[in-house]
């Protein structure tokens, strides 16, 4: 009897252990993918040596890699193209991320899909959330690779809740398996290696999140290069370090691996970050910055050389959504003796690359090059640096707003042809010899909106023409191979090499007419976006006085009274009447520039 009740009891009891519930079955489930979601992130980029010298160990090796990804987009479709979706950076406002593909005009097919997961979310609502959206841009970065802007998210979710985003072909239903979740590492922009470039021995790397000082070099003793060589389809991988030798703002330059330098033809592609010295001196910490960067030659893209030699004077500019105001400037600058252009875009989305297209096909020798990185237009000046190098012995640093102005040359009589042609070729090839000179610097007049309320249909140059008296600040051409090794600049101008100098332009022989203060509509975008790194973005309540912002301005758009009337204080109508003498159509009136828009 006793026997039994004793099996009944055990057979009660195994029947308990046996029976779970459907709820119970759907939290383990849940509770599994959360702690693999966790596992894929247990590291911070951070380490702490045992010797005060600390050094990287193969336990680091993926570090490098911890944002690639191996997924193929669209694997429904196999005669598709496949994409292989590398990096995601979080940004500020989207989400940028960056993909092998073999023809970029392809991707307007894609959509921007959200996974959401919620570890503590109660049953029945889902520990997994979906958002698809449009995506809002696309680009070629590069000869390999694409870039696609993605909408942040709709969506407010718990510091406890995870997040990444992927692509998958417009009009596809359902979910992606669930494993795809792991390892989809996120980068955010406050710290992360962004562009490398090679030069000679060395590479060039931009890092974003140092937080060194502003305008000056940096001791390069704490901070290292780290590269790696894996292929997407491999898992093996080499890792190896070398010294910094040059630091400053967001610019390392550091020496190549002895096994790279030996085989050079091998060095494109190869993954790079950096890291730098932390804690302090009883407990060192060295922290491996996050990197979305592979090593480019300075010739990757459009290279177009002269058959005789390097170009004389080119120029390098950074624009965002100014696709209207480029015509004017490069077709009068090559006027003055600019042989080559390099554009670099931060993210317009107003069809600049088509005018850069229509330009380059009208023989004005204009390359684009896509720039994603926000606020880094330091950045962006010593990586063109590097470019121009090898096609130019002088560049010009200056924006699509500013325009070079000879007063005497251009006002002489002459009794044939047109005064002034190829003047600012001219300055720089008289210096192109020289021992110690190795930057030009000319002052900047600001012109005010000049009493317009809608932009000038004719183009700055003939739209605005009163101007503050006094000339604020300056812009330079340089030769890039006497620059210092640092690449340092404050966008105005280059820090030189020991021994060379730079030579100021008087201004009665050559002045800038700075376009600064346009009417209303166009100048109102400044709040919006600032693109150098180290100006205070204007909405924000920093820095009021600072002469990058418009005096008596606040941090919102709105227009202050009487803002065409302000900025005036001279009349200056020099160069717009030197450009209607001499290049407007005589039938129409109309500018080179007008009518090669039509």
């Amino acid at each position: 009897m006793d026997s039994e009740q004793r099996r009944k009891r055990k057979r009660t009891v195994v029947g308990r252990q046996l029976h779970i519930s459907s709820r119970s079955l759907f939290i383990c489930f849940f509770f599994l993918i959360f702690l693999l979601f966790l596992s894929s992130h247990h590291h911070f980029f951070i380490f702490t040596p045992s010797t005060f010298r600390p050094s990287l160990t193969a336990s680091t090796l993926s570090l490098l890699y911890s944002s690639a990804s191996n997924s193929i987009l669209d694997p429904l479709h196999p005669t598709a193209p496949s994409y292989i979706l590398q990096h995601r950076i979080i940004f500020p406002d989207h989400h940028l991320l960056i993909l092998t593909t073999p023809q970029q005009h392809q991707l307007h097919q894609l959509d921007c899909v959200y996974y959401t997961l919620h570890p503590n979310a109660s049953f029945p609502a889902p520990p997994l959330q979906l958002q698809v959206r449009p995506l809002l841009s696309t680009d070629r970065y590069d000869e390999s690779r694409s870039i696609v802007r993605c909408p942040l998210p709709q969506t407010n979710y718990t510091a406890a809740a995870s997040q990444t985003v992927e692509l998958r072909r417009r009009g596809e239903v359902g979910r992606r398996n669930l494993g795809f979740f792991i390892n989809q590492t996120a980068q955010s922009w406050d710290r992360v290696a962004y562009e490398a470039i090679l030069d000679g021995d060395t590479v060039v790397v931009f890092v974003k999140g140092l937080n060194l000082r502003p305008h000056k070099i940096s001791d390069p003793t704490r901070i290292r290069c780290h590269f790696g060589l894996k292929s997407f389809h491999q898992n093996n991988a080499f890792l190896f370090n070398t010294r910094a030798v040059s630091v400053a703002q967001e610019v390392v330059r550091c020496m190549l691996p002895q096994s790279i330098r030996n085989n050079p033809d091998k060095v494109r592609g190869i993954r790079v970050t950096v890291s730098y010295l932390g804690g302090n001196v009883r407990h060192p910490v060295r922290v491996l910055v996050p990197s979305v960067a592979t090593v480019s030659a300075p010739g990757s893209g459009k290279v177009q050389k002269k058959k005789s030699g390097k170009y004389e004077l080119c120029a390098c500019t950074m624009v965002w959504n100014q696709a209207s105001a480029l015509r004017e400037w490069v077709m009068y600058h090559a006027w003055l003796g600019v042989e080559r252009w390099f554009i670099y875009d931060n993210n317009s989305d107003d069809d600049v690359e088509k005018v850069v297209q229509d330009l380059d096909l009208q023989g004005f020798n204009v390359s684009r090059k896509s720039w994603p990185w926000i606020k880094t237009q330091e950045a962006g000046f010593s990586h063109c640096a590097l470019r121009a190098r090898e096609e130019c012995k002088w560049v010009g640093f200056f924006d699509v707003d500013e325009f070079f102005y000879f007063p005497s040359e251009f006002h002489q009589n002459l009794r044939e042809g047109v005064p002034g042609e190829n003047a600012l070729k001219s300055v720089v090839a008289n210096f192109s010899s020289s021992k110690s000179i190795a930057e030009i610097r000319t002052a900047c007049h600001s012109f005010g909106p000049s009493g317009l309320h809608s932009p000038p249909k004719q183009g700055v140059t003939l739209g605005y023409t009163c101007r503050l008296q006094s000339p604020e600040r300056h812009k330079s051409i340089v030769r890039p191979d006497l620059l210092d090794i640092s690449l340092l600049n404050v966008v105005h101008h280059f820090q030189l090499r020991e021994g060379f100098r730079y030579y100021n332009m008087p201004e009665g022989t050559a002045i800038v007419n700075h376009y600064k203060y346009q009417v209303w509509e166009t100048f109102k975008a400044k709040f919006f976006r600032r693109v150098a790194t180290y100006v205070v973005d204007w909405q924000e309540d920093q820095n009021k006085g600072s002469k990058d912002r418009a005096p008596g301005l606040g941090t919102e758009a709105i227009e202050p009274p009487n803002w065409r009337l302000q900025f005036c204080e001279v009349w200056d109508t020099g160069l717009k009447d030197f450009l209607l003498s001499y290049f407007a159509d005589p039938a129409t009136g109309l500018m080179p520039w007008e009518r090669s828009s039509l």
